[in-house]
């Protein structure tokens, strides 16, 4: 499963992200590390169903509205203080934490009100905050490939496998350490002469690579967040910055479920179930709510987990079927699974997907939309519902 880790510095608002987006009780408070332990929760990328346009006579049960929600693993980690890498905060724990992710989300408080240690304050400048853990992250790295710098310099060790070797627990592949070698023009045969400096480039390249940052710019409704978000973008032309609330989202989502409102995480409106159950203080939150939407058009909660897993993890939706003309499996459920490969996949890669044995025993694969059979190395495509053949 796709995981996706929360970093931030204290009192951002990264628990409420969490929160909002998995519906998950944890504790929520504007006061520094409200959260000590990492929660783990489950979230959900946004899609089309593509029960609609194949014209099924069955009703498809997993989608709502023809929208479908696919889980992701969200991580939400203790905040990130300047010199984390040092042991400040919580150290090397939130570090430890935030590794098994492959994309982070950062939560940044754009509003200017609280500073990196996560104290109120006024006209802070958060663009501060996105280069502290860009810096904290690359010298937690730098610490580790440093223990092994010596050795490589003097020719004892194998550099391509003393690297992965370093990284494996951390999700960083060697196509991560080959793609930072190229991209910062930097020859592993020639690392005795490397400096310093050359080895951080490097490290900050693998971080890169492997842990691609999405900035979301929250609190976006407070006065002085405007200005900052314009600031941002101009300064971070590089970073995916999205603007919106993490308190607005986990307000609708709320109220959703108790059933005051009829919401889709990630729309731009909702739907007021009966107003005539509302309380007074509900409909003006809801008003707050709806103004808030008017103006930004969603929350960008789902924007943000719908951005990392697509456009930054460059990953696709995939239905697997046994049954391709009923779109079925075996058991007469229509479109059961959809499940998140990368772009690039084809249908042995979808078989292990589902199943070792499958994978290994794999014969053929059909596409449903056409029920034309697919060789194993078809690249598949985003909304594909293959059926697969294997033995025993």
């Amino acid at each position: 499963m796709i995981e996706i880790g929360l970093v931030g510095c204290p009192s951002s608002g990264k628990s409420t992200f969490f929160k909002a987006a998995t519906l998950k009780d944890v504790k929520i408070a504007s006061y520094p590390f409200t959260t000590l332990e990492p929660n783990e929760g489950l979230g959900y990328v946004k899609v089309k169903c593509p029960c609609q346009e194949i014209g099924l006579q069955e009703k498809c049960k997993k989608c709502l509205n023809g929208v479908r929600f696919v889980p992701v693993k969200i991580w939400d980690v203790a905040g990130l203080v300047p010199d984390a890498h040092l042991g400040r905060g919580r150290g090397n724990a939130f570090l430890d934490d935030l590794m098994q992710a492959s994309v982070l989300i950062h939560i940044l408080d754009v509003s200017g009100k609280t500073d990196s240690e996560g104290n109120p304050t006024e006209s802070f400048d958060p663009s501060k905050n996105i280069e502290m853990l860009e810096r904290e992250i690359d010298y937690w790295l730098f610490g580790l490939v440093k223990k092994d710098w010596n050795e490589l310099r003097k020719g004892k060790k194998n550099f391509m496998e003393t690297f992965t070797k370093r990284f494996s627990g951390l999700s960083i592949r060697a196509e991560h350490i080959e793609n930072a070698l190229q991209t910062t023009d930097l020859n592993p045969d020639e690392i005795d002469k490397w400096s310093e400096d050359e080895l951080m480039l490097f490290v900050s390249e693998v971080r890169k690579q492997a842990k691609p940052i999405l900035v979301f710019a929250n609190k976006i409704d407070i006065p002085e967040a405007k200005e900052n978000f314009e600031q941002l973008k101009k300064r971070h032309p590089d970073i995916k910055i999205i603007p919106g609330s993490a308190e607005a989202e986990l307000a609708l989502r709320e109220a959703s479920a108790h059933g005051m409102i009829n919401y889709i995480p990630g729309s731009s409106g909702f739907a007021v179930a009966d107003e005539s159950k509302l309380t007074d203080k509900q409909k003006k939150a809801l008003e707050f709510l709806k103004e808030f939407l008017d103006e930004h058009k969603n929350t960008g909660v789902q924007e943000c987990l719908n951005t990392a897993v697509f456009d930054i993890l460059k990953m696709i939706v995939v239905y697997p079927v046994e049954d391709e003309h009923k779109y079925t499996d075996k058991k007469g459920n229509v479109l059961p699974d959809a499940l998140l490969l990368p772009a690039g996949s084809t249908p042995k890669d979808l078989a292990y997907k589902i199943h070792e044995d499958i994978g290994k025993h794999f014969i053929a694969a059909v596409d449903a939309r056409t029920h034309q059979q697919i060789s194993s190395d078809h690249i598949l495509k985003n909304g594909d519902i293959i059926s697969i053949r294997s033995g025993r």
